[in-house]
């Protein structure tokens, strides 16, 4: 891992071994070939697309990838010094900054982009070329691949913007200009790639749930009755911003009230009012990486005897679950163990309502609570729920219930990270029991500060 300033990042060694990994899983004589996120249409702070960034490190519009199956040599296409452009936006690397980017990168090549389609065309006129390409959507600021198909199934419905190529996507455009040539998806190996992180990357990832957990702690200490859900986000972007992130991941959710059954509540227009719960799910863009983390607290700062025996139960089957993963193990083992320990919980508790009973029984055949894979984005690529857990897996750890006659929704989260022996919570710092969630609220809060200056 090297600084660049006050950035952490993967170093050259790092990424060439990626690129490497990559070139032995195609034959000689084909390519593989990823492009970068484009130029910005507005005046934003460049995002580059994870996939792109994952290779090479390098933060830089309109440009491409290619990786050699044969020689297992690559070549960064860029374009030409902008000298308007780095005038207005400040300096920024091109083609001609050769030794620059070799540095970052570690490529062996750097060229301008419209040498790119002369090798493509160069290559056909030698034979059948074979070009492994992502065929996915590429991952840009705030985004995960779910939102973006989400997103493309909601856009089929409209007839006048069904038909855009995916954001990234080269397929189309390869198709149309050099025909000849047979594209395939790249999109499987590198998910399996990203899906194990590496020690680099799980050091971006501590910082990014440091943050994660300094954020939430600080979102509890402001909170009270009168308090708007969008200012505890401020709070934590704040916290992001000041901590070296470039802001949130995703969009904040900041749910109080009945807010909290809408899973993915993102308005956060409500007012916080006493006998309430808040959920707070958000984390940073630290340098490409991010955490997940769900908490709940009630608005008041003390717990009401209903809110803590739905809360205390989802707690303890967190830590059912948290108790049981290691090396080796699998999801189904996980989920099958700590459900046979809560059975024996929801027979001993007395339980105020049928309906919290019948909430805790079905959260007991629910099978999502080890969630999903955490890493460049909160819903990260890759799959690991049908192979035993290995060193460098990091993924969600949720276990949640619903109350559907009372429109309740109960949950805590944290982001785990697979190593020798078992795990380490990365977002483990932040309160969780209920009396220390109660001592964190009574401490001064960082919205109140401000406004009592």
């Amino acid at each position: 891992m090297v600084i660049d300033g006050e950035r952490l990042c993967a170093g050259a060694q790092e990424l060439r071994a990626r690129r490497a990994r990559l070139a032995s899983s195609i034959d000689d004589g084909q390519i593989i070939l990823v492009a970068s996120a484009p130029f910005p249409r507005r005046s934003v702070r460049f995002r580059q697309t994870n996939e792109f960034y994952y290779l090479t490190g390098l933060e830089v519009p309109g440009a491409y990838v290619l990786i050699d199956g044969q020689e297992g040599s690559t070549t960064v296409y860029l374009p030409h010094r902008d000298e308007q452009r780095e005038r207005t936006d400040g300096p920024a690397l091109w083609a001609e900054d050769v030794d620059r980017v070799r540095g970052v990168s570690g490529v062996d090549a750097v060229k301008s982009v419209e040498a790119m389609p002369l090798e493509i065309a160069r290559r056909l006129f030698r034979g059948a070329l074979i070009v492994h390409t992502p065929f996915a959507p590429s991952e840009g600021e705030r985004q995960s691949r779910d939102g973006l198909l989400g997103g493309t199934a909601a856009r089929l419905s409209d007839p006048l913007r069904a038909h855009p190529p995916a954001a990234g996507s080269l397929g189309p455009a390869l198709a149309e200009h050099f025909p000849l040539a047979e594209c395939r998806d790249l999109t499987p190996v590198l998910d399996e790639m990203r899906l194990i992180k590496s020690q680099s990357e799980l050091s971006l990832m501590r910082e990014a749930a440091r943050l994660t957990g300094i954020a939430v702690t600080e979102a509890m200490r402001s909170t009270e009755p009168g308090v708007r859900e969008y200012e505890l986000g401020a709070v934590a972007d704040f916290v992001f911003l000041q901590g070296g992130a470039a802001g949130g991941s995703y969009e904040a959710i900041v749910a109080s009230g009945a807010n909290a059954w809408h899973g993915h509540y993102v308005q956060k227009t409500s007012t916080l009012a006493a006998g309430e719960l808040v959920l707070m799910d958000y984390a940073p863009d630290f340098n490409y990486y991010t955490s997940d983390i769900g908490r709940m607290w009630p608005v008041s700062g003390r717990w009401e005897d209903w809110q803590l025996e739905l809360y205390g139960f989802i707690l303890r089957y967190h830590y059912a679950l948290l108790s049981r993963i290691s090396p080796g193990g699998t999801v189904a083992q996980v989920l099958d163990a700590a459900a046979a320990e809560m059975r024996d919980v929801v027979e001993e508790t007395a339980w105020s309502a049928p309906e919290f009973e019948a909430a805790a029984r079905a959260a007991l055949v629910f099978r999502g609570h080890l969630s999903h894979p955490v890493g460049m984005t909160v819903h990260d690529v890759g799959r690991y729920q049908q192979r035993p857990f290995q060193e460098g897996l990091v993924f969600s750890v949720d276990p949640m219930l619903w109350v559907p006659e009372r429109s309740l929704y109960i949950r805590c989260e944290d982001t785990v990270a697979v190593v020798p022996g078992g795990i380490e919570n990365l977002t483990g710092s932040v309160a969780l029991e209920p009396s220390a969630i109660e001592s964190t609220m009574a401490e001064p809060g960082l919205l109140q500060y401000w406004r009592d200056r």
